[in-house]
């Protein structure tokens, strides 16, 4: 289930009945009619630890149009502005100076139903996270496995997982543990995200330092960009493998388990 995150006053309005709709540019959380969600009160912005789930949404509705052609019917439900100097300081202030007129926004139309005792997970509480992932094939190409590990800045563990995933070489299992990764990160409604790898040749592609010359990563790496073009603020950050042990112990557990099947 995705999760969405609210600053109090938006949260209010809620739970009052006056606010229905969201607006994500840049494809934010992947949303898509008949979705559910956890909504979230960050009550204190800064304090997670106020932070509670205050119900459940689904998604009843999603309009794609120019954010410069919004008009007041498509606000109903949502933020009003007086004129689109408005809108883009808004949603400059959230995503950046990339942010423009011809950029396309997601007006997402949604049903709340409250909830009362819905604690949210450790991933939920977070709006700042470190991503390290891993793939690791045995055979290169062979049996293949992509994990992740979400931390808290301090690298503390909130959430580890991974899958096996067939016939792969070592660089398409590294990109599906990016993939993997930040759809989780997304998912659970972390905006900014540092990402550690000891893919050096991943990284560098991220970065778009180096060229993307293999046919087969070609596809996998436009998957990731367009994730990772999603968040608020994202790095992609080389580590050496001493330093991304989780990640690379999942990949290996993985490994081990499909082994042992055979």
């Amino acid at each position: 289930m995705k999760t969405l995150k609210f600053d109090h006053d938006e949260a209010q309005a809620i739970v009052d009945g006056q606010k229905n709709t969201t607006w994500r540019l840049f494809d934010d959380k992947d949303l898509s009619v008949d979705d559910n969600l956890k909504i979230v009160d960050k009550v204190e912005p800064k304090n997670s630890k106020t932070w509670k789930v205050i119900g459940e949404g689904k998604v009843t509705e999603v309009l794609e149009k120019k954010l410069g052609s919004v008009t007041s019917a498509d606000m109903q439900g949502h933020e009003h502005f007086d004129n689109q100097d408005q809108i883009l300081d808004k949603y400059r202030d959230y995503y950046g100076a990339r942010v423009s007129a011809d950029d396309i926004v997601k007006i997402v139309r949604f049903v709340f139903t409250p909830t009362a005792g819905d604690v949210p997970s450790g991933g939920m509480l977070l709006d700042e996270a470190k991503l390290f992932t891993d793939g690791g094939s045995r055979g290169n190409p062979g049996h293949s496995a992509a994990a992740f590990v979400i931390c808290k800045m301090d690298n503390s563990v909130v959430e580890k997982s991974g899958q096996y995933l067939g016939m792969a070489t070592n660089n398409q299992a590294e990109y599906y543990g990016f993939i993997r990764g930040l759809e989780r990160a997304r998912e659970l409604g972390i905006d900014k995200v540092s990402l550690m790898s000891d893919s050096q040749l991943v990284v560098n592609q991220m970065k778009g330092l180096y060229k993307v010359k293999n046919q087969e990563l070609a596809p996998l790496h436009q998957q990731a960009k367009a994730i990772a073009d999603s968040f608020e603020h994202i790095t992609f950050n080389y580590v050496p493998r001493e330093l991304n042990k989780t990640a690379d112990g999942e990949v290996n557990r993985i490994l081990d388990e499909q082994e042992h099947r055979k």
